[in-house]
């Protein structure tokens, strides 16, 4: 008995020595995948006249962009005044954000956080979707950082949020539920949420069309804030 307890004892000795060590190991990572930007340098760009705009709840990013510009009008591509259940179509601004569909549309808030939602979110893959939102102003309760960008960097940008909706057999975008706000709705996409591929990292990835730095590893939406920068800037 007293063999058996010694053994046990040392085994969880064992264990959470290696536990503890690849608790630091992985927190080491992050913490350098955070603060290590993809870029260190930039050749200057010209013509740089485009603005790109990302917000941060504090977990969300979302990327926002005019409605309408010289460059591109998503009015020929998304009925705007079908974003959401207010039926404007003024919106001066869209904000387009990628996420889990169970998790996104069933957690308006934290209080609303399921335990059975975020585990499937987290650890198994599950179908995606877009959240876009309308916007008469920039938002100012929340963190909106702005940068500039030259046209070509911008299409690329574009091209990749087109590329994330799924549209239906006449090529139009399919909405699949109202938002969390009146000015809001959801939209069937391209993608599988998992831990590995959370709503930062499509934010990050989407920005990296636009040759706008992110971090080495864009998970988190501070990170993101954090490095953001252009070679107009």
């Amino acid at each position: 008995m007293k063999f058996t307890q010694s053994f046990i004892f040392y085994v969880f000795l064992y264990c959470r020595r290696y536990f503890l060590r690849w608790c630091i190991f992985s927190l080491a990572l992050l913490t350098f995948g955070v603060l290590i930007p993809r870029k260190w340098s930039y050749q200057p760009q010209d013509n740089c006249n485009l603005d790109v705009c990302i917000s941060n709840t504090g977990i969300h990013s979302n990327i926002i962009l005019p409605t309408k510009n010289y460059v591109f009008d998503w009015r020929k591509y998304i009925p705007v005044e079908g974003i959401g259940i207010d039926n404007l179509n003024d919106y001066n601004y869209l904000s387009f954000g990628w996420g889990d569909r169970a998790f996104y549309m069933s957690t308006p808030s934290m209080a609303d956080l399921q335990l059975s939602t975020t585990f499937k979110a987290l650890f198994l893959p599950t179908p995606a979707v877009l959240y876009v939102k309308g916007y008469q102003l920039i938002p100012d309760n929340l963190e909106v950082k702005c940068i500039k960008v030259n046209k070509n960097n911008y299409l690329q940008l574009i091209k990749f949020i087109q590329g994330t909706f799924k549209v239906d057999d006449r090529g139009r975008v399919i909405r699949i539920g109202n938002g969390h706000t009146a000015n809001a709705g959801f939209y069937d996409a391209f993608g599988s949420y998992s831990i590995l591929r959370n709503c930062n990292n499509w934010t990050a990835e989407a920005l990296r069309q636009a040759d706008v730095n992110t971090p080495l590893w864009g998970g988190l939406s501070g990170a993101i804030m954090l490095q953001l920068r252009s070679g107009c800037q």
